[in-house]
């Protein structure tokens, strides 16, 4: 017996369902859902929310969330963070955040991973380091560009604080 239904029509380039209801997807369509998903993300940067941003040419401006938990960044479509880029490797690099810190490790790449032009095995990021992976290059930001850097005066100030407490009270202890 043979199924007569007919094919529904289909626009050019739309996959069918498989057999048991599974989606197929061609590469470009993933592509492009990646794509929109990621212009979802607002790209704001903070010490909970550190982001890769792309300064080379393909990746230029582009911005990858760094989420709590290991990361995986290559080429392949099964990484957290696809690099579309020959020369980076189909699983080039880990990347975990814990504990609102950052360390990226080289999974055997072929081309490498390197941290303001070191080849690294594994390193904790600091805000601003440039990372290239092959040749793709990114910068890791932790908090905008164009805000400064916090002063330190409110610990400054507690420290005041506590040494004027610790006098008084040094005082009232000595004191007859």
């Amino acid at each position: 017996m043979s199924d007569s239904t007919p094919i529904p029509f289909r626009r050019s380039g739309e996959r069918s369902s498989g057999p048991q209801g599974t989606r197929f997807f061609s590469t470009e369509a993933l592509r492009q859902y990646a794509s929109d998903a990621a212009d979802g993300v607002d790209g704001t940067v903070s010490a909970h929310a550190p982001v890769l941003e792309g300064s080379s040419p393909g990746i230029e401006g582009r911005r990858f969330v760094i989420r709590p938990g290991r990361q995986a960044i290559g080429r392949r479509l099964d990484n957290d963070i696809v690099v579309d880029d020959m020369s980076v490797s189909g699983c080039h690099a880990w990347i975990t955040h814990q504990h609102d810190r950052c360390v990226i490790m080289n999974t055997l790449s072929t081309n490498g991973t390197f941290v303001n032009d070191k080849r690294i095995h594994e390193v904790a990021l600091c805000h601003g380091d440039h990372i290239r992976l092959g040749q793709a290059e990114f910068v890791f930001l932790t908090r905008e560009h164009d805000q400064p850097k916090r002063a330190p005066w409110r610990r400054i100030g507690a420290a005041v604080v506590l040494l004027a407490a610790g006098a008084v009270i040094w005082w009232w202890l000595r004191s007859p």
